[in-house]
């Protein structure tokens, strides 16, 4: 029994990570072409995105050799457990993928508040990977715990350059409000969506990747290369 809670438990928790991971480098390509459109002589700022982008991409492809070492696919989730997805949805009243990158780029409060949901994301991320590095599930299996500490290794670099970005243009910090919301997200996932997923024996796995067919997806890897399972 509990082998199988194990291996059920890590099942979901790496395919909802690399659904996460998928969605955090391809939101990125966005959030480049709003900063360059923007501050195209900002080449600090571009170079600390592109960096964040090319960790993104690295931590889908762990887990994609991950998952190919175990044999299997995947589960199929949705937006539904993306966390920057929700915190999108909330703070811009549309999905990621409708977010219109041209009022972004015109738009100084819709930027400064774009910075201000990454950072917090990202931050959350990182307080996540260090509860989870003491899960005695995630501890038994060697390779994910070598992910998680890739991640907790990249996860300050990647908040960072946007805290950076709001105090040199004179921005205000996150709200006692912002940080509720995603707390909420948080709190919403672990507590209602994860156990609902857990118990739900129809959830299918993906039948292919989901970087199947893009176009040169790994272009900001030169530098940090791709860290092997």
């Amino acid at each position: 029994m509990i082998t199988w809670l194990r291996e059920k438990y890590l099942d979901l928790l790496g395919s909802i990570y690399i659904y996460n991971e998928h969605r955090g480098y391809t939101a990125l390509d966005r959030v480049l072409e709003a900063v360059r459109q923007r501050s195209p002589d900002d080449t600090q700022f571009i170079a600390a995105i592109e960096q964040h982008r090319a960790d993104e991409r690295k931590h889908y492809v762990m887990f994609r050799r991950w998952f190919e070492l175990r044999g299997t696919m995947p589960l199929s989730v949705d937006r539904t457990f993306g966390h920057i997805d929700r915190f999108i949805e909330i703070m811009f009243r549309t999905p990621i993928d409708s977010l219109d990158t041209q009022a972004i780029v015109e738009d100084d409060r819709l930027f400064e508040r774009l910075c201000r949901v990454i950072s917090l994301t990202e931050q959350r991320g990182y307080q996540q990977v260090e509860i989870l590095l003491a899960n005695r599930f995630v501890k038994s299996d060697p390779a994910l715990v070598r992910i998680f500490e890739v991640i907790k290794r990249d996860e300050p670099s990647h908040w960072a350059p946007y805290d950076r970005w709001l105090k040199d243009h004179a921005k205000r910090d996150p709200k006692w409000w912002e940080r509720l919301v995603d707390s909420f997200i948080h709190s919403e996932l672990l507590i209602v969506k994860l156990p609902i997923l857990f118990l739900n024996p129809l959830v299918k796995r993906r039948r292919d990747w989901s970087d199947d067919g893009e176009t040169d997806p790994d272009r900001y890897q030169v530098k940090s290369g791709l860290a092997k399972v």
